[in-house]
């Protein structure tokens, strides 16, 4: 059960008011945790607040009004915080950018949000901005949060932060102002912009508000029951919605420690060092982690893999029986699951940094079934939610003990849902976004009669549960008329530990094919103990051997499928999927739209049956 959990005050109405409502409340206690040197640093509510007011003063002193944009692009860092916090308490709205999207990205962003001040972490952020800046008439301020590298730079329009801070400082009106700016904010107006990954064309900007944030954050942090004795580990981009809940708003409203990576190559050290208790990733994230203990098993010794295969077996029952029987666990299964969880899946958990997990959430996109249940089967009780930015984060989830593998679950308290006669899912709650900025043709097609139209096709089950197809623009129809959803097979395909991507294809088409991306580690793994001969990446998924291990992982799921599903026949691609070429949106989702125009010729070629691999 989640403790200590802070007794807001009724005026904590803003996220900024969260943060210096509980400072005032449990100011000692730890906010923010970061590695210094080596070893972790803790920052306090107190330490945390004032930091936040210190940046406030700054953007102040460089004559940011209420209503202007600030925008912000960096690594998961307690900077980005204060200066997401710090924009907010002042009236101002948010812009994040992901730390991925390339200058011609970050200046579309830049110049749609018509941002005023431009924050960024280091030098290679810097140089996107002045690669941009000539045309971004409304930009007036360049702050860099880290000058490594950049001792000896000078620009007129660039700051350091440091400079930043001592400006605000220096400003004696600043604090009057701020409290001012504070205490005034609208509940109901935008606090923060956040573009959509524009899977289906330019991003869009989302503008949530202070009540959608508040509302959203408080929901989530009483329906998963956390507090402040809660660790959490913040390692995805906090310019998505998902990230951005986690490390910031849910931790206000239940006073939990967020806990930053120190980079990206330290994400599994760190989770294991800090061993969590709360912890939401994408399902890439779940998918790696169970082929990773998956190929670690076959390499290990023989005694050992005995032992785990016994107790993943009575795990796998256990889970059956809890999950698809309504919890009815028969008493020989149950004792059998104490002890295959005490001899082999607690030691499994610890060596994963997982043994203090309490509450474990996927999200941004769905989930297989099959790999959901199998973290149930090794003891982590793995829970789905669904939604989108403009729901500001959650529609669904799977809450308490009522966990449904096949669906998304029921809607979150105080959100309502329904579906549409085409099969569109509708929301309507406090969580629903004021529509999109210097937008209103796409506002008025997303919010009508006040529902959201999520752009997802989905369905409510008997015992309220939504079970969601697909995209909308998604669903593939053949030629012969058969209306398939293509992300279920998908991600049944992406649960195989050699398969990273799976992009189904048979859109007015005889059949449905798939183009196939390798998960490359255990590819090669694969190739090295099958003594596979090639001598580059496209070799390798060339080798006649990876072409018939991927056949069977596809037959594999083809044997569930009914038969105008099944596919039959695929396509390896010589290359990985990659934002830089316009294939995956920064949170890894597939494009599928570029996709299909991009790899035109290869898809009319495995039609014709010159490229690919019957199945």
């Amino acid at each position: 059960m989640g403790e200590s959990r802070s007794t807001l005050s009724d005026h904590a109405i803003t996220a900024p008011g969260l943060l210096f409502d509980h400072a005032a409340q449990h100011g000692e206690a730890i906010a923010l945790r970061r590695k210094d040197l080596g070893l972790w640093r803790d920052i306090s509510f107190d330490e945390y607040a004032e930091s936040v007011r210190a940046v406030g003063y700054g953007l102040l002193a460089l004559g940011v009004a209420t209503g202007d944009r600030i925008a912000l692009i960096g690594e998961n860092r307690c900077e980005w915080l204060f200066t997401d916090l710090a924009t907010q308490a002042i009236g101002a709205i948010t812009v994040g950018i992901y730390t991925t999207n390339a200058a011609a990205e970050c200046a579309y962003i830049l110049d749609h949000s018509e941002s005023v001040v431009f924050i960024v972490e280091n030098e290679e952020q810097l140089d996107k901005a002045l690669e941009a800046r000539d045309k971004l008439p409304k930009l007036r301020w360049i702050v860099v949060m880290d000058m490594e590298g950049l001792h000896d730079f000078s620009d007129p329009m660039v700051l350091s932060w440091s400079e930043m801070l001592a400006r605000g400082g220096e400003l004696p009106t600043a604090p009057e102002e701020f409290q001012r700016r504070l205490t005034g904010l609208d509940p109901l107006e935008t606090a923060i912009l956040i573009y959509t990954s524009g899977t289906t064309g330019p991003p869009k900007g989302a503008m949530l508000s202070h009540r959608n944030i508040v509302w959203t954050s408080r929901c989530l942090a009483e329906m998963f029951d956390v507090g402040g004795d809660e660790d959490v580990v913040s390692f995805l981009p906090l310019s998505h919605i998902a990230e951005r809940m986690l490390s910031t708003y849910i931790a206000l409203a239940a006073g939990y420690r967020v806990n930053f990576v120190e980079n990206v190559d330290a994400v599994s050290n760190n989770i294991v060092e800090i061993s969590p208790t709360f912890f939401f990733s994408v399902p890439r994230i779940w998918e790696k982690y169970q082929s990773l203990i998956l190929i670690r098993m076959k390499d290990a010794h023989w005694f050992k893999r005995l032992a785990f295969g016994v107790a993943l077996a009575i795990g796998r029952s256990y889970a059956q029986a809890k999950l698809d029987r309504g919890g009815r666990i028969p008493v020989g299964v149950k004792i059998g699951y104490r002890l295959a969880n005490r001899l082999v899946m607690a030691k499994l958990r610890e060596r994963l940094g997982f043994e203090r997990l309490r509450v474990a959430v996927s999200g941004a996109a769905a989930i297989s079934p099959d790999v959901l249940r199998f973290f149930h089967a090794v003891g982590i009780p793995l829970r789905q939610i669904y939604g989108q930015t403009e729901g500001s984060g959650p529609t669904t989830c799977h809450q308490g003990d009522l966990i449904d593998p096949d669906s998304a679950g029921p809607p979150i308290p105080g959100v309502a849902i329904r579906i549409a006669e085409d099969g569109e899912i509708l929301l309507r709650g406090p969580n629903v976004f004021n529509g999109y900025y210097r937008n209103p043709v796409a506002t008025a097609e997303t919010i009508q009669d006040g529902w959201l139209h999520s752009g997802d096709v989905g369905e409510i089950d008997a015992q309220g549960f939504l079970r969601i197809t697909d995209r909308k623009k998604d669903l593939i129809i053949t030629s012969g008329g058969k209306n398939i959803a293509p992300q279920l097979i998908e991600n049944q395909l992406k649960t195989s530990p050699y398969i990273n991507d799976a992009i189904l294809m048979g859109d007015g088409r005889k059949f449905v094919s798939a183009m196939i991306v390798i998960d490359e580690e255990y590819v090669v793994k694969y190739a090295q103990d099958h003594k596979v001969q090639y001598t580059t990446y496209a070799s390798l998924t060339e080798a006649r051997e990876i072409c018939d291990l991927i056949k069977e992982e596809i037959r594999r799921v083809n044997a569930n499928r009914a038969r105008v599903e099944q596919v039959k026949r695929f396509y390896i691609l010589p290359k990985k999927l990659l934002e830089e070429d316009g294939e995956v949106t920064p949170t890894l989702k597939v494009k599928r739209r570029s996709i299909n125009e991009l790899y035109r010729e290869v898809i009319d070629t495995i039609y014709r049956g010159e490229a690919g691999v019957p199945v």
